[in-house]
């Protein structure tokens, strides 16, 4: 355990119970951003891994015991994050720690039954948030078979703009043409955010060339983000079916929602007993009771034929497995659920199309929150994603307050390198900025940048 005499005074003192793979990510992050963390766990090896890895305290114990809490020092926290295995463990450490203290709290709770209820619990419990794992996975795989041909597409402005990636193609009109090249022969408002070229990250300028095989990452509004896709050469039509091995939360919350969209869903699950919660739970959904990893199994509910096939098992090597099978015998578009985050350069060298992991997106929904919480001048964060394996940051801030960054003309402002304003979101209309343009009081701005850690939309400044 480590001393509290050398505590950091500026950043927030943070409690996380729970050390499984989301606490650790949240314990890597926010200890980089220079906060005080302590870690409760009932598991002491993981506790002791943890506090040699970073300069934290740690603590064995029931992180919802009112004196386990007291000794984690509740008394003097900002914030609680509850992220254990259990749903009713990570309320009830909320509900206790609001009770002793004024801290904010965070729970993770998986269960569909709660989460239809996130609302009145997040209310009636006094909780900062509610995040679920599973169904923010789901909608991000979603968003992807909506549009196929991207390899990630990030929500921004509630929906209203969209961060796509995409890889460019050989003999792609892309190929050789310049950005600025590109502005005058496409007719549709879009922004180039970030590209990635042999492994480098780059903030790009008009000038920058495109080649083949760079990773580019573009803002748009919805509509136009398609339009330019179609312009490109890229197809923009959502998928007509998927095909889903594993009938896990994700694959529930995967199914309804593009059931709703009027895609075909078909679920393979191994347990007998699982297929008939689905079978109710999504009468619209084909429910085969089968192993999912069997490639007969495959080949006979036709996943040849299939637009989509999304492995939802448990197992990240077996999703991987599936993921190059079904690359090699079957024109579908994959995406593939990771868990973990070992072996990564392994990962990405990896043919594995559009890749998602669930603890990733719940610690950037978290990092957002005590970024903002953390910031006390005259701005929010009201969104954060990691980009290119969290090289880049894009970063949707709210402007409350008048600053050194509103009513001055963009091109007069002394922004950072390797940053890029890419939209500003002005009573719900997005304007995709140019120099003459300013921000004011009540814009949404965001912002894609190399740099990290930004609190407020002034860090944009030199």
């Amino acid at each position: 355990m480590k001393s509290s005499a050398n505590r950091n005074k500026n950043g927030l003192n943070i409690i996380i119970v729970g050390c499984g793979k989301v606490g650790c990510t949240l314990v890597e992050q926010l200890s980089h951003e220079g906060h005080d963390i302590t870690i409760i766990d009932k598991n002491s090896t993981k506790i002791q891994s943890l506090t040699n890895l970073y300069d934290i305290m740690g603590l064995v114990g029931n992180g919802a015991s009112y004196s386990v809490q007291m000794e984690a020092g509740i008394e003097n926290a900002d914030l609680i994050i509850a992220v254990t295995d259990s749903d009713e463990l990570n309320l009830l450490c909320c509900t206790v720690a609001s009770r002793v203290a004024k801290c904010a709290a965070i729970a993770r709770v998986r269960t569909p039954d709660y989460s239809q209820e996130s609302g009145y619990l997040r209310d009636k419990l006094g909780l900062a948030m509610i995040i679920n794992p599973e169904l923010e996975a789901a909608k991000e795989v979603a968003r992807i078979l909506y549009l196929p041909t991207a390899l990630e597409v990030n929500a921004f402005a509630h929906g209203q703009a969209e961060l796509i990636k995409f890889k460019v193609p050989k003999d792609n009109m892309l190929v050789s043409m310049a950005i600025y090249e590109l502005s005058k022969q496409i007719p549709v408002k879009f922004i180039i955010c970030a590209v990635e070229r042999n492994g480098e990250v780059i903030i790009p300028t008009g000038n920058f060339t495109f080649e083949e095989g760079d990773y580019v990452s573009f803002v748009a509004t919805r509509p136009d983000a398609r339009e330019f896709l179609k312009k490109i050469g890229f197809k923009t039509n959502q998928v007509k079916d998927t095909m889903i091995v594993g009938g896990g939360k994700v694959a529930y919350y995967l199914a309804k929602q593009l059931i709703n969209y009027g895609i075909s869903v078909k679920i393979v699950e191994v347990d007998k007993d699982r297929c008939e919660e689905l079978s109710v739970l999504l009468p619209k959904a084909i429910i085969i009771n089968g192993d999912g990893t069997d490639e007969e199994i495959l080949k006979e509910e036709g996943i040849s034929y299939a637009e989509s096939f999304v492995p939802l098992t448990g197992i990240d090597e077996e999703n991987i497995m599936l993921t190059l099978h079904a690359k090699r015998c079957s024109p579908a578009k994959v995406v593939t659920k990771i868990n973990r985050i070992t072996f990564k350069d392994v990962i990405n060298n990896l043919d594995l199309g559009s890749v998602v992991y669930p603890r990733f997106i719940t610690a950037e929904a978290i990092i957002a929150y005590v970024r903002a919480k953390k910031n006390s001048m005259g701005s929010n964060i009201e969104t954060l994603y990691h980009l290119f394996d969290s090289r880049v940051e894009a970063i949707e801030f709210k402007v409350e307050e008048k600053s050194a960054v509103t009513d001055i003309p963009i091109m007069n402002l002394s922004l950072k390198d390797n940053l890029l304003i890419c939209f500003i979101n002005r009573y719900g209309k997005i304007l995709l900025p140019n120099g003459q343009d300013c921000i004011k009081v009540g814009d949404s701005v965001m912002v894609t940048t190399t740099h990290t850690g930004f609190n407020d939309i002034g860090d944009i400044l030199k």
